[in-house]
């Protein structure tokens, strides 16, 4: 029996994974769930999995959880703030900590599981992105297992050597090959990307995602995360990372080697599929994902990216070539960037825009612990926000 906690529970990974875990009550228990303020799914999968622990950031969503909690007669403890996220993941009884907390938000709480020696299922791509090297010292340090859950990335840990330490050249590994959809926006006249709205952003062909991470995926920003995600999780230079936009979602990743063998991990696109090879590492469980059927399939397309087309993209590589606090300054300002465009503060276009003022403006530093990261992500959010203010004017 494995105990979980869930960061994230009400988001597309986290319901994902309890859908997983639902299959499968001899092997797991759910011990704590967490949101931002979803209290009526909360309360749902409470009254599901029964967890010891539940945490809302919102005082107000906590209070009214707590009162639903009480009225079904349920001994769920509701616990509030950030400092709580951590505190469930960090828990004696706690084996595996999913973290599948968008954003910088999920930075704290996954590090406290990672100093903590827990097994954590991964699916927050800031925590690398953001503090690559501290992240990885500290599981490292404690011995904690790593199992990515980003469906690239789990595709190139399947793909990959059994026992794969980092050592691309003695593995035998020539490079890395990092799919993306393409997003929406692949076949679409530059010109008409100015009068994109939100709405069309978030309308992703093949996954079903939340509103942020979909609009990354329209700028492939995320798959310029996922690059330097990449590069942390399994040692691997910008050169030796390649992005291939593959439309069908199909092929999930691929590893090439010396030889000149290509190895790709294949699937129907739902996220089941790496959380239940997570979960249950080194073993395979039911995921409830049907087969893939590829006479259905038939053909599957490959495209080099246009950087012109998707200049987040290349702002990524540029972010992770330069190091220190970078990438941070990246991923803040596209965190404030793809908010004010959700709000229909500035256009589509100026997303890049914003990234590339703040990446020029700012200093970057060397990396040598949290405070420098969170410093880091302060300056860029401050400066983010005075870009889209003059963009407002």
């Amino acid at each position: 029996m494995q105990n979980l906690t869930v960061l994230g529970s009400t988001g597309s990974i986290g319901t994902s994974t309890l859908d997983v875990v639902s299959r499968h009550p001899d092997k797991y228990r759910v011990v704590a769930l967490t949101a931002n303020s979803q209290v009526d799914l909360l309360f749902r999968q409470c009254v599901q999995f029964k967890p010891a622990y539940a945490v809302l950031l919102d005082e107000v969503a906590a209070s009214r959880l707590r009162a639903l909690l009480k009225e079904a007669t349920l001994g769920t403890e509701v616990l509030c703030g950030v400092e709580a996220l951590a505190a469930v993941c960090v828990l004696p009884e706690v084996d595996a900590v999913m973290a599948a907390i968008v954003g910088a938000a999920g930075l704290r709480p996954t590090l406290a599981a990672a100093h903590a020696g827990k097994k954590i299922l991964l699916a927050n791509k800031e925590t690398l992105v953001m503090a690559g090297n501290v992240f990885m010292d500290a599981v490292r340090a404690s011995g904690s297992a790593l199992l990515p859950i980003d469906s690239e990335h789990n595709a190139i840990f399947q793909a990959l050597p059994r026992g794969y330490d980092g050592n691309m050249k003695g593995s035998g590994v020539r490079r890395i090959l990092l799919t993306a959809s393409g997003g929406p926006f692949r076949n679409t006249p530059i010109d008409e990307l100015k009068h994109v709205t939100p709405e069309q952003a978030c309308a992703h062909p093949n996954w079903s995602m939340g509103r942020k991470i979909s609009v990354d995926s329209a700028s492939m920003m995320n798959k310029g995360l996922e690059v330097i995600e990449a590069h942390w999780l399994f040692n691997a230079p910008a050169c030796d990372i390649q992005v291939v936009i593959h439309p069908q979602s199909v092929i999930h990743s691929l590893v090439e080697y010396i030889d000149g063998s290509v190895i790709a991990q294949l699937g129907n696109p739902d996220m089941r599929i790496p959380i239940a090879y997570g979960l249950a590492y080194p073993e395979r469980i039911d995921s409830g994902v049907a087969s893939l059927d590829l006479f259905k399939v038939a053909t599957l397309d490959f495209v080099e990216p246009d950087f012109k087309r998707f200049p987040c993209l290349a702002l990524a590589y540029q972010a992770l070539r330069t190091a220190g606090t970078a990438p941070t300054l990246l991923n803040a300002a596209n965190e404030m960037a793809v908010a004010a465009f959700l709000d229909q503060k500035i256009p589509f276009l100026a997303i890049p825009q914003v990234i590339e003022s703040v990446l020029n403006t700012l200093p970057v530093y060397a990396v040598s612990c949290l405070d420098d990261v969170l410093g880091a992500d302060t300056e860029a959010r401050s400066a983010a926000q005075l870009q889209i203010q003059r963009l407002l004017k």
